[in-house]
């Protein structure tokens, strides 16, 4: 069954149950109305007929009071009551017929009598008639027995009367109105029920066909969130998901091009060396090479080499790093040395770029990371501002802060434009294009390696430059106390 008519038939059950349980209720309560209606009718016809037709006599004293009852008034009040359908038996004392006489009228019953003797009213409805002992039969009534009282002696009880039949026809026809009304209700109902449904099953199916662009690859649509229902936040999240997947694809072919590009300047960087190592094979098996110039081709050789193997080794290091392959052997050492190492190792690379490397920290600068990859971290950083910096500055700056230490690689080179410093850390990315066959940074990989090496060490690196004014990269390694405490605090907002 289609969505839109399981709605209909939910609403439209619950709207039917509402309608019928109150078209009962109010059913019930009508009769009972109409009924105590008629009782109190029949109260205040009795009460009349009572006040016209007493007759007290007061033979001498109030104690001798004789109470009598004025037939010609009875008989009177008998035709008037006959017309508006009421009947009244009028009884003495002793539960005796004083009038009519006409034999239609039964005994009151004893269990009655005794209630009327306590000065209450009786009420009682007979759903069928009654054969009365003379042989006649007595349709059946609803009927009112009141006692009358006279210096607090009993002196006449009233039994008047109403055919059922009368009264319940007025039930019958106000309940024939009201199943008149249910069903128009019912009627009205069905095409609330379809145009509810209708309205929510419209909203759904434009979800679907979205959906289905979707599926088919069209994430740029989105769907007017007009209400702040369930069904208008489930359009909320799904235009989140759409924005989120726009965002991967355009992701994804940003890292295509990046991959192309990379894969272009790979081949590229791997045809000169390889085309410079297969020349030199060719003259030593021709034996083309002069003698004095063979050692110095063996070098040439020998460089290109090591050229491919860094290529291939920084793609393999950093597929390691980026899917945690590597495990950290993190302990305390001496930043400072490190520093020292590192001008003293690169000092011929920024020796040909003619510039100058200096460190600005304190002798004894203690930091908490993995020896090995500190040293990737900082020979890649610099190796970078050497190969963007000419006649220039390196500065190695090292301090501690509270519970970690922060390293700072500045140089004085070319800078990075505001985009170019968004996409630094991306794999594959070259900040400057004219630099893609320069004698470092071939692959592209070294700033990607850095920034996942700093992130498993739970560190964090930002830069920060201006074009043809510099660059600086900051780095914060924790301490392990520092490590520690944000795991406990991971691991208790977890828990």
């Amino acid at each position: 069954m289609k969505m839109i008519y399981q709605q209909m038939l939910a609403f439209f059950t619950v709207i039917a149950l509402t309608i019928l349980l109150l078209g009962f209720s109010f059913s019930r309560t009508t009769k009972s109305f109409v009924y105590d209606t008629t009782w109190q009718r029949l109260e205040k016809y009795s009460d009349s007929l009572i006040q016209q037709s007493l007759i007290v006599n007061n033979e001498g004293s109030t104690a001798n009071s004789k109470i009598e009852f004025n037939k010609k008034t009875l008989k009177i009040s008998e035709s008037l009551l006959e017309n508006q359908s009421v009947h009244f038996t009028l009884f003495n004392v002793k539960n005796k017929v004083i009038f009519p006489s006409n034999g239609l009228s039964p005994q009151i019953s004893k269990k009655d009598w005794s209630h009327l003797q306590k000065d209450q009213i009786v009420r009682k409805v007979s759903s069928q008639s009654t054969k009365l002992p003379n042989g006649k039969t007595r349709p059946a009534m609803i009927e009112v027995l009141k006692p009358y009282y006279y210096k607090k002696k009993l002196v006449a009880a009233v039994v008047a009367g109403s055919f059922i039949s009368d009264v319940n026809s007025n039930v019958d026809r106000i309940n024939r109105n009201l199943i008149t009304g249910l069903g128009i209700a019912l009627i009205m109902a069905m095409i609330v029920s379809f145009f509810i449904a209708n309205r929510l099953n419209r909203r759904i199916s434009q979800l679907q066909s979205v959906a289905n662009q979707v599926a088919n690859g069209n994430y740029n649509i989105r769907v007017p969130v007009k209400g702040q229902d369930e069904i208008d936040e489930l359009i909320g999240d799904f235009n989140h998901m759409t924005e989120s997947l726009q965002k991967g694809e355009q992701e994804i072919q940003r890292q295509e091009e990046r991959r192309q590009e990379f894969l272009a300047d790979a081949a590229h960087e791997m045809r000169t060396p390889l085309t410079t190592i297969s020349g030199i094979l060719e003259g030593i098996k021709y034996d083309v090479i002069p003698e004095d110039s063979r050692e110095q081709s063996l070098d040439l050789m020998s460089n290109e080499t090591q050229r491919l193997i860094r290529l291939v080794n920084e793609n393999l290091d950093y597929e390691k790093i980026r899917t945690n392959s590597i495990q950290l052997d993190r302990r305390h050492f001496n930043a400072h040395d490190v520093f020292e190492n590192i001008v003293e190792q690169l000092s011929n690379k920024s020796g040909l770029a003619k510039d100058e490397i200096h460190i600005h920290a304190p002798k004894e600068l203690p930091i908490y990371a993995d020896y090995d990859r500190f040293v990737q971290i900082m020979v890649n950083i610099t190796t970078n501002a050497i190969q963007f910096t000419e006649n220039g500055t390196i500065t190695l700056i090292g301090e501690r802060g509270y519970n970690e230490t922060i390293v700072r690689i500045q140089d004085s080179g070319i800078g990075m434009t505001d985009e170019q410093q968004k996409n630094i850390f991306e794999r594959y990315y070259k900040a400057d294009a004219s630099r893609r066959s320069g004698k470092y940074g071939e692959s592209g990989l070294g700033l990607a390696i850095v920034h996942q090496l700093v992130k498993q060490h739970g560190g964090e690196i930002s830069v920060k430059s201006k074009l043809n004014e510099g660059t600086t990269f900051t780095i914060i390694f924790p301490d392990e106390d520092n490590e520690k405490s944000q795991q406990g605090d991971e691991n208790t907002i977890e828990s």
